[in-house]
Order: structure tokens, then sequence, then C-alpha cells
């Protein structure tokens, strides 16, 4: 695929009169579509021996961490440096916020030194709010807010899950863990909502309150049940996904024993036989290994998670060639 035709392509139109990409409670299931049909070509470009195009050639494009990250600040990198942005790097430690400077302070000095698009992630819930609000000449992605939102995330869930189950209407989707603390599972739970999924989530009751994780502006969500009882939530699954413990955001007495945990929430072979045949098993990483998913899956043909990491880097480049591409006019080959 050619830089002209990513101008020219119908799966960058939906973000080009969207200045910001902070959630999926406003995008429709035409706009989640076309962006995953974006990634699937973007994922060409993954596949050649010279991976990269001068889509976003002359662009700048920030990346600001101000928790610790692998996967999502790398695949963002990844992602601009392949499009043929200039990316440039910002973490907490050592920047002017170490110093006490605050955030919408550095936010406006970075747009003033021309950057097109920032990438932001933040252990405050609302942070790429506050930017979006406060900042007038600079587009912003939100890379994950508190235990709030992780919309980047969502995305490349989906469009595993999809390559895999195709048309994801009436599949049934079951989120094991910390469904309280994870992001993830928020963000998930409204993008596969608009595309049709049945949702189940299990864990410990203390992980899965009923008025913060199924509720959204005080109504129950749809297409979304409880089932604290592992065994009988994993029937006839199409997709399983374990949530990460959220150790970092937790207060004391909302984790069990660990030992109790992984008796009763860990996947495990014996479990994943309840699901339907060639269920897929995802999880958004960094994974607690014998916790979370038993070791013997974690490593077996049956885990799609390193292919959600490929599929991260994908999903970034259609994000990001989307929102800037409004302002590049034509390109050339």
């Amino acid at each position: 695929m050619s830089s002209r035709d990513l101008s020219n392509s119908r799966s960058v139109r939906p973000l080009q009169s969207r200045r910001h990409v902070l959630d999926l409670d406003d995008f429709s299931k035409e706009e989640i579509i076309e962006i995953l049909d974006s990634a699937q070509s973007m994922r060409e470009i993954l596949n050649r021996d010279i991976k990269k195009v001068p889509a976003l050639r002359g662009k700048v494009v920030l990346t600001v961490f101000l928790e610790p990250s692998t996967r999502t600040r790398v695949s963002f990198e990844q992602a601009g440096k392949m499009l043929s942005a200039d990316v440039i790097n910002i973490s907490g430690s050592g920047s002017s916020v170490e110093k006490g400077e605050s955030l919408l302070n550095t936010a406006k000095t970075l747009q003033s030194m021309q950057a097109d698009l920032m990438v932001i992630r933040s252990p405050e819930a609302g942070t790429p709010y506050f930017l979006a609000r406060n900042l007038q000449h600079i587009k912003v992605i939100n890379a994950g807010d508190g235990a709030h939102a992780h919309p980047t995330q969502a995305l490349l869930d989906l469009m595993t899950m999809r390559m895999h189950l195709g048309d994801m209407e009436g599949k049934k989707v079951v989120f094991v863990g910390d469904s309280l603390y994870s992001r993830v599972v928020r963000s998930d739970i409204l993008g596969l909502r608009a595309l049709g999924a049945s949702i189940v989530l299990s864990g410990p009751p203390t992980m899965t309150p009923f008025n913060k994780v199924l509720t959204q502006s005080g109504k129950a969500l749809s297409q979304v049940r409880l089932e604290p009882n592992l065994d009988v939530a994993i029937e006839s699954a199409d997709v399983i996904v374990a949530l990460r413990i959220q150790k970092e955001r937790q207060q004391s007495g909302v984790l069990p024993s660990m030992r109790e945990y992984t008796r009763r929430w860990m996947i495990t072979d014996e479990r994943y036989q309840r699901a339907n045949p060639g269920a897929l098993l995802m999880h958004p990483g960094p994974l607690n290994e014998g916790i979370e998913i038993a070791s013997s899956l974690a490593h077996s043909g049956k885990a799609q998670i390193e292919e959600q990491v490929t599929n991260g880097v994908a999903i970034r480049m259609a994000l990001l060639n989307g929102l800037l591409m409004g302002n590049m006019g034509d390109l050339q080959e």
C-alpha cells in the first residue's frame, strides 16, 4: 500500500473530523469498523522488509508517559516512525513535571514547539480530557488514564477478535479478574457493546462491583452480566480475556489471598476446555504468569497475546494516520 493509498483510503475518514481519541464512548459501530479495516491495511506495512512509508513526514508526535509502560509506549513510537513522523518521547522522570511544573504548563510549552499530536498516559483519570480541553493546537490520544480508559488497547483487542471470529454480533466475551481497577475492561466493554457482543465479567466480588464496572452515567449497561463462578462464566465462551491484577492501584482488602485467586480465577487448561473449541485467549499485558493464566496456556498456540502486541502497532498507526492526515493534503509516493 503506497502513501497515496493511505491518503485516499476510506479508512481514515472517521478520524478526520475528530481532534482527539479519549475513549470509545462516542464511537459508532461504523467508525470502529473503519478503524479496524485501516489497521488491517497497516499490518501490510509491518510485514514488509522496509517498514516505512512517508505518510506523516513533517509531523511531530509527542509521547508523554507519566506511568511505566513498555507495550503502549514502544508501539506508539514505532507506529509514528514507520509513518515517518518525528517522534519525541517524554517521561515524568527527568521532565519539568518532576521539578514541580504543572502538567498543563508543560503541555502548553510542548504545544508552543509546534507539535501536532500528543499521546498521553497518566496515573490520574481524566488527564487526557483536561489536556484536550485546554490545548487549542494539538491533538490528543489517551494512552491510559488511571483506572478510567484505554481506548487504543480496546481497539487492538477488537481487531484481534475480529481477525479470528469475523462479525462480533452475539459472540460471548468473558473478562476474568480485576474489573474494578482495569481501564482496559471499561474501554473494551464500550467497543464490544457497539459491535453487538455479549459480555460476562468474572472475578472476586470485591473486584467486580456492579455500581462501578457495569454502569455508565448512572444507567446499567446492557449486554453485560456478572458471574463470579468462573467455571460457569467460561462455558461456551468465544473469547476469554484475563485481566492483570492492578496491584499499584488497589487498596488493602480488595484482593483475596493469592492462593485463593489462582484456585478460583486463574485460567487453566481444564477451564479453557469449557469454552467453545478454538476460543481466543487474550491478556492486555504485562502478564502475571501462573496467576492470571497458567504457564502451559500462556505459551501455547491457544493464546493470542503476542498477536495483540502486533495489532497494537497497526491500530496506533491507523489512529495517527487518521488524525493527522486531514492536514496533509496530497501525498507523494
